[in-house]
């Protein structure tokens, strides 16, 4: 079941009404109840799956406790080395396993040797990039001392199967999460109303943005050797705020459900499309994701590369990005998006203006020339990303490159299927992009503060509206489920 579904609605309803009103004043059977419901979620997908998350759940909390007891430092490398291997091994089968197979199939095949390994039929279980990486900062946060191990089970495999995050994130490190469910939770009418607002932009996102973007995306994508250039950097323009709308807006469900029973979990968008380089880009785009790979994959790099300067501190961040673009796939397009995107690093590290974030339009209305000016080569340089990041593969994708390099760049775009679709998709990210400048300072695009209840009803009651007319007969899944 999707977030965007009557069957969640449903499904949340009841779990709501039951969490709040039955369990309340038991913090055991409230926790062990929110347990059983994120297994029924998960379930639902593919009850087949659910052992694998229970599996992984287990020997990370036993290996937790045993890492914790153990004085001897080789014993805890040990465990620590099973632990991960364990963990990345599993990706690895998952997700990677027949990919390797075909590459290292493809490759003696053009030395003229035909090896034919047979791949797997391996299906990829539904969220385990997420919950596996939930496990692996876990288990290195116990070693190093920054968090015991718990002890109560109840609460870990809640931690790892915590419904709203275990499909598409955000990724919560253990030592946020798991004191939020070791307190007795009140529910807080200011923090569940300020949870359905957010719902509401993110169901908006998801159904009247991103959905509608997928339209024109797939047209002009699956058409472009027949398009001009002017087409494909539309098509382009369309994927980039598809993949945002639908991702955030999954995030901002994920986030606004986690308020309404009394969580606060890790923001993971913060209006990306205001950055003014791709450093600031990258802090404010998944930033759950960002920040695990910074604390457990860049920042032991860039001090083992210390001694090489910027040198190192380049192969550092190039190794990071390669990571995280493998991470959303096997697929050569991935790694070479992660690549592309530590090569835009690379200005910025020789300038030493890396870590440097300037608020954009501080305290004024409007952003200065040179802010524009940067936001959009920003944007241009992640859509131009996005682009082999959308490919099928690395061949499609430098094919795509080269129509756009065109004099018919200059030309009236020609849009395959509805134009009368695509002008009012354009309009409505028009309106999203206008709303999410406005609210550039809160936490969400619908964090309103506007005192008279009869505006703020207004604006409610449009939104709901699109919602409702826009909504698909079929559920339309979010694209972060496939990674």
């Amino acid at each position: 079941m999707v977030f965007n579904s009557i069957t969640f609605f449903v499904f949340f309803s009841l779990f709501f009404l039951l969490y709040w009103f039955v369990f309340k004043n038991n913090l055991k059977l409230q926790n062990l109840f929110l347990l059983l419901g994120s297994y029924v979620f998960y379930a639902w997908w593919d009850w087949r799956f659910l052992s694998i998350l229970i599996a992984s759940s287990l020997i990370t909390f036993l290996l937790g406790i045993h890492i914790e007891k153990r004085i001897n430092p080789r014993q805890r490398k040990i465990l620590l080395s099973l632990g991960l291997l364990l963990g990345i091994g599993g990706l690895v089968l998952f997700k990677y396993f027949n990919f390797f197979i075909t590459s290292f199939n493809v490759a003696f095949s053009t030395l003229s040797i035909n090896i034919n390994i047979q791949t797997l039929n391996i299906l990829i279980p539904l969220g385990i990039s997420y919950y596996t990486f939930k496990t692996i900062s876990y288990l290195l946060d116990v070693d190093k001392g920054k968090i015991k191990a718990t002890k109560d089970w109840v609460i870990f495999f809640t931690y790892v199967s915590f419904f709203p995050c275990v499909l598409s994130g955000p990724i919560d490190k253990a030592r946020t999460f798991i004191p939020q469910l070791e307190r007795k939770r009140e529910f807080n009418y200011d923090m569940a109303v300020d949870g359905l607002r957010q719902i509401l932009w993110g169901l908006f996102k998801k159904v009247v943005i991103a959905d509608n973007c997928a339209t024109t995306t797939n047209d002009i994508f699956t058409y472009y050797h027949h398009l001009p250039a002017s087409s494909l950097l539309l098509g382009a323009f369309f994927y980039t705020f598809q993949i945002y709308a639908d991702f955030s807006g999954y995030s901002d469900m994920a986030i606004g459900l986690s308020r309404m029973i009394g969580f606060n979990i890790t923001k993971n968008f913060h209006f990306p499309f205001f950055s003014q380089n791709i450093a600031e880009f990258w802090r404010n785009w998944h930033i759950s994701l960002t920040a695990w790979l910074t604390e457990y994959v860049f920042t032991p790099l860039s001090i083992t590369f210390r001694d090489y300067g910027k040198a190192g501190l380049i192969l550092a961040i190039i190794i990071n990005f390669i990571i995280c673009g493998i991470w959303h796939g096997a697929n050569w397009t991935y790694l070479l998006f992660g690549f592309l995107h530590g090569c835009y690093f690379i200005p910025l590290i020789l300038r030493g203006t890396m870590n440097k974030n300037k608020k954009i339009a501080k305290g004024m209305l409007l952003p200065s020339f040179i802010e524009v000016i940067n936001v959009f080569t920003t944007f241009f340089l992640v859509m131009f990303a996005f682009i082999v990041f959308r490919a099928e593969n690395i061949g499609e994708a430098f094919h795509y490159y080269r129509r756009l390099i065109s004099r018919s760049l200059f030309t009236i775009p020609k849009i395959p299927g509805n134009k009368y679709e695509a002008g009012l998709t354009l309009f409505f990210i028009f309106f999203m992009m206008l709303v999410e400048w406005i609210q550039r300072e809160k936490e969400h695009g619908l964090q309103l503060e506007i005192k008279r209840p009869i505006y703020r009803w207004s604006i409610y009651t449009c939104i709901i509206f699109l919602i409702g007319m826009f909504m698909q007969s079929t559920e339309t899944p979010f694209i972060y489920f496939n990674f």
